[in-house]
């Protein structure tokens, strides 16, 4: 068994956790002094220190649709309750997917069972709900969202998938499952991101909405731009911008970003320490999901990057049309967005 610790292997004997390979989604910190059975290891989520996220997309999209279709009807299903289930109930394994899987569980629940009824007895349940409410808590929700009516525009209000592919609504791109590959540029270490292979100068936009924490150079990213959800929970990286131009004029630290708006350009930048270098061999955004529980996990020997794969072509469905603003020149969304955590986080700072 091996947990993946910022690029770097660390081999831990199965004896020593008494953890069935498959069956632990997240590893839990030294901070409690005995992890030698099963019983010893509690869902408290500041101390997960690793999350394999194996959630298939066939999943991910059934879970998310019986989401949004019983929204406002007497029995509401929470994907992140039906995914943490499959989850417990498969040993994390979603090879054998099937939607009858969720169908069982809506027929369960409309019979009257509770889902906390149901996995009482799921030892590994609270592990996965935890970690998959920090991935996905704020992706599905209620906004806002401008579209036309006859010549003017007004807001309608959804429920429903409120981020969105990072690549904008008709730009092509390509991309396969690349997590922890091999990287050798600076030391050899593991690809912590996903690689979304597309032309320069495609515009870029901001999968969920948040504060920028960082913008500029860096030798292995080139220009990027780090984007904290306002739950502080994920820190959205997005490398490899393009030269002379990566960034819109949205981007500065501590600038609030709305999800779907263009923050930058794909390029090719980075792999120098002398700025503004294409260094790169291919075109692409490299799109990062970091997990912070904890602070002490931003920078350091316990980093906590997702497999986006799946979650790239679950963010497919909802992809953001922008038009170039032929004064400034830049990319501008078509079509105005709005979330309540916007509000929240605009009063937060009077």
């Amino acid at each position: 068994m091996y947990i993946r610790i910022t690029g770097k292997l660390l081999a831990v004997s199965l004896s020593a956790l008494s953890i069935a390979a498959g069956t632990a989604l997240a590893v839990y910190s030294s901070a409690h002094p005995a992890l030698n059975t099963e019983n010893d290891i509690q869902a408290n989520e500041t101390d997960i220190k690793w999350v394999d996220f194996n959630v298939s997309y066939e999943a991910l999209k059934d879970a998310m649709d019986t989401d949004i279709s019983s929204y406002g009807t007497s029995q509401h299903y929470n994907w992140i309750d039906i995914l943490s289930y499959l989850a417990a109930k498969n040993g994390n394994d979603f090879s054998n997917y099937s939607d009858k899987d969720i169908s069982a569980l809506t027929d369960r629940l409309k019979s009257g069972e509770s889902i906390a009824e149901i996995t009482e007895n799921m030892k590994y349940y609270n592990y996965y709900h935890d970690a998959f409410t920090a991935i996905l808590g704020e992706f599905i929700g209620e906004y806002s969202v401008q579209i036309p009516d006859e010549d003017i525009l007004v807001w309608e209000k959804r429920y429903g998938l409120k981020v969105f592919c990072p690549i904008a609504k008709n730009y092509g791109f390509e991309h396969y499952d690349d997590f922890a590959n091999a990287r050798t540029y600076g030391y050899s270490r593991l690809h912590t991101g996903h690689d979304l292979f597309g032309s320069i100068g495609t515009p870029v936009v901001a999968i969920e909405s948040g504060v920028v924490e960082c913008a500029g150079w860096n030798q292995y990213g080139g220009w990027r731009i780090g984007i904290r959800s306002f739950d502080k929970k994920r820190y959205y990286y997005y490398a490899h911008l393009r030269k002379d131009h990566p960034y819109t004029a949205l981007i500065k630290e501590g600038a609030v970003i709305k999800a779907g708006d263009v923050i930058g350009y794909l390029g090719m930048t980075g792999y120098s320490t002398q700025e503004n270098v294409n260094n790169i061999n291919v075109p692409h955004l490299h799109m990062g999901i970091q997990l912070i529980f904890d602070e002490s996990q931003k920078d350091g020997p316990n980093e906590i990057w997702v497999d986006c794969y799946n979650l790239a072509k679950l963010l497919q469905n909802n992809c953001c049309e922008v038009y170039k603003n032929e004064d400034t020149g830049e990319y501008v969304r078509k079509h105005d967005f709005y979330e309540a955590s916007l509000e929240e986080t605009e009063n937060a700072s009077d």
